[in-house]
């Protein structure tokens, strides 16, 4: 079965509007790929053959990131993620508020937690210390977006994830490959927000509500899950040991709720785990349907002859693809996946090397993945209350922090052929 070039960009097309709508993500991409295949030449059973076959592709992938919600779980309900962020506020104090920010945003991210829950869970800390010090809403919501998309590219998430399973690279390869690109995002981040530090709107301390929460976990305990589980998957790295992230990540969850002494509530957290990642799971299947009908496509030749004839690099066609869907779709984890599943092949056979590959895309992937019509533009700008006219002059700022983890990724792995 083959789509036309055309086809394939119907079926783009037809997802985004479909998304700027408000139609749900994953209804948006099955109705652009169904258009799309269709447009492309495929009766309709066809069409929904290829759709099905996509999103068959991308089944495993599923099951790790619903086995990750023990360990996201873990982390959000038992607030060892906000005494992990708290500590590293309190530890670089309020002359580097900002700095602080993007590490603990970076650091719960890089522990597993979704960026958009990363951020919302920061943002109350964020809103103190601004009201507080003075520092503008658009400064610490850089700090905290800016640190989040850091610690994405060496987190056990969804993306990096989905991007290993692709690629069949182990997972905490793909992590390593991000950890210098991602330290790059997160000085970049700080330069940029210490400039907007006085830009935009200022926090009044009157709106800055006081939370009460319980005793929370201390921060060795609550590192214990995230650490727990990466030493499970380092086990394959360094000892041939492979433990499937499958079984690892929520066995660190599970560990760390032990040490933590929250065992009896383990079944709350776990259950909250699930719904967390649910919507993505059925997410991963809708963007399966639209991989599936632009793999079927000559899109990715088409690309391919354009940065020949450009006298490019092959292994270029990476960032391009997966800068280019994080465009089009606003989300770093569709991106990555969509990019992985129809960019796979073409990018092995030019002789770019599998993990290049996968950390090139998982980087890309976080370039402008913050676009208005994805849901972390409307979750990150809601959680510190910024306006739509303010997020959107930030975009261009949490723009340069992608770019800038992408192009340290590109000549790391790409050009050096570092890790």
């Amino acid at each position: 079965m083959h789509v036309t070039t055309l086809g394939a960009l119907v079926a783009l097309a037809v997802a985004i509007i479909a998304i700027l709508r408000r139609v749900p993500p994953a209804y948006g991409m099955m109705l652009g790929a169904m258009v799309g295949a269709c447009c492309g030449g495929l009766p309709l059973g066809q069409a929904v053959s290829l759709m099905e076959g996509g999103a068959s592709a991308l089944v495993p992938a599923v099951l790790r990131i619903l086995s990750a919600g023990v360990l996201a779980g873990v982390l959000i309900e038992s607030g060892a993620a906000l005494s992990l962020a708290e500590a590293v506020v309190r530890w670089l104090g309020h002359r580097r508020a900002l700095l602080a920010l993007a590490l603990a945003t970076l650091m719960l991210t890089a522990a597993g937690v979704f960026i958009d829950v990363a951020v919302i869970t920061v943002a109350p800390i964020a809103l103190s210390i601004a009201g507080r010090t003075g520092l503008s809403r658009a400064a610490v919501l850089l700090a905290m977006v800016g640190g989040g998309k850091a610690g994405n590219v060496m987190s056990p998430n969804p993306n990096t994830i989905a991007v290993a399973d692709s690629f069949h690279q182990p997972l905490t390869s793909v992590m390593l490959a991000g950890v210098m690109p991602g330290l790059c995002g997160l000085l970049v981040t700080y330069v940029l927000a210490r400039r907007l530090s006085q830009w935009g709107s200022q926090v009044d301390p009157a709106e800055v509500a006081v939370h009460e929460h319980a005793v929370l976990p201390g921060f060795a305990v609550s590192l214990s899950a995230p650490l727990i589980a990466l030493l499970l998957l380092s086990l394959h790295p360094l000892f041939g040991i492979k433990l499937d992230p499958l079984l690892a990540l929520p066995a660190g969850g599970l560990a760390g709720l032990v040490l933590m002494g929250r065992w009896r509530e383990g079944n709350r957290y776990i259950a909250s785990g699930l719904r967390r990642m649910a919507p993505v799971a059925i997410m991963l299947l809708g963007t399966g349907c639209l991989a599936g009908v632009i793999r079927a496509s000559a899109l990715n030749q088409w690309l391919i002859d354009a940065l020949t004839h450009a006298g490019l690099p092959a292994f270029l066609l990476a960032p391009a693809a997966g800068a280019a869907m994080s465009m089009a779709t606003a989300s770093s984890t569709a991106a990555a996946i969509v990019t992985s599943q129809v960019f796979q092949a073409p990018l092995l056979q030019m002789g770019v090397p599998a993990l290049a590959a996968a950390a090139m895309i998982n980087a890309s992937s976080t370039v402008i993945d913050h676009m208005p019509h994805g849901p972390f533009f409307h979750a990150s700008g809601g959680s510190v209350s910024a306006g739509i006219a303010e997020q959107l002059k930030l975009v261009p700022f949490q723009s340069v922090v992608g770019l800038t983890i992408t192009i340290a990724s590109t000549l790391l792995v790409g050009l050096l052929h570092w890790g």
